[in-house]
């Protein structure tokens, strides 16, 4: 069995935060942080990547090409993702998708005039929601959020529209692997511990014990409240856990950890 703690990389963004969510007070800075990632130094080709993001502003509007866009372009993968909401302000929104069906000129053109944001469909969310968003989604984070994001690990973004933001925009290419139809969500799973299964990776919510037998794969721990044994290693809120071979989880009463790993079908 091998279960290494991940160690955490901050990322200062525009839109981030100077005060972060509690057990990441060492990572502030006098600039705002965005995001805090957890990475295997030893291996950077990992196929699931994990993300805490702190929003004070909204995000660009984005989106990300899928396994065949990004290989045409050299990438291992594409990129889905998917949040956890930790906290909420009562207004706070995510884009996902137009609102109605959009020709790729009526695209382009609200991308150039500045109009992209308003065709998009805002929905509000609040803590405890999870979205699954898969590659080609048009999407946009808003503010006042903390949250998880587990993704397929690949650092490519496409930003269509950034609100004035001096940052570089990707217009054809992310005209050319966005999907121009409203959003619709995966099927809800039927077993509550089963937050989402696929596509390309599957998140479960662990509570009490779990073995398992990883094989050849990989899989990610993230302690969400909370903390709790893995192999005899204490783990709590703010890590992430890489789990290969057989391995026993140990989550406390009342805290609840995620467990993320590529495929399509549950371990």
């Amino acid at each position: 069995m091998t279960s290494r703690l991940l160690t955490t990389h901050t990322v200062e963004k525009p839109w981030g935060r100077t005060q972060l969510w509690p057990g990441f007070e060492a990572h502030q800075r006098p600039a705002p942080v965005g995001e805090i990632w957890f990475q295997d130094e030893a291996d950077a080709n990992d196929e699931l990547l994990v993300k805490y993001l702190f929003t004070s502003e909204k995000l660009s509007v984005q989106v990300h090409p899928d396994d065949q866009q990004a290989q045409a372009r050299g990438y291992t993968r594409g990129k889905d993702e998917a949040w956890l909401i930790l906290a909420a302000e009562p207004a706070s929104t995510i884009a996902l998708g137009p609102k109605v069906a959009l020709s790729e000129d009526t695209f382009r053109s609200a991308i150039h005039d500045g109009s992209i944001a308003d065709l998009l469909d805002w929905r509000p969310v609040k803590a405890g929601d999870f979205i699954y968003s898969p590659a080609g989604t048009v999407h946009a984070i808003g503010a006042g959020l903390t949250l998880i994001e587990v993704q397929q690990n690949l650092d490519l973004t496409y930003r269509l529209y950034d609100y004035g933001r001096p940052r570089e925009l990707h217009v054809e290419d992310g005209v050319r692997v966005a999907s121009l139809q409203p959003f619709e969500a995966l099927p809800a799973p039927k077993d509550l511990s089963l937050l989402a299964a696929g596509p390309k990776f599957v998140v479960e919510r662990i509570t009490g014990r779990r073995d398992l037998n990883l094989d050849e794969a990989t899989a990610l721990l993230v302690p969400v409240m909370g903390g709790g044994e893995v192999d005899g290693q204490s783990f709590q809120a703010g890590q992430c856990w890489k789990l290969s071979g057989e391995v026993t989880i140990d989550v406390v009463p009342d805290a609840m950890a995620l467990l993320a790993y590529a495929g399509d079908r549950r371990l």
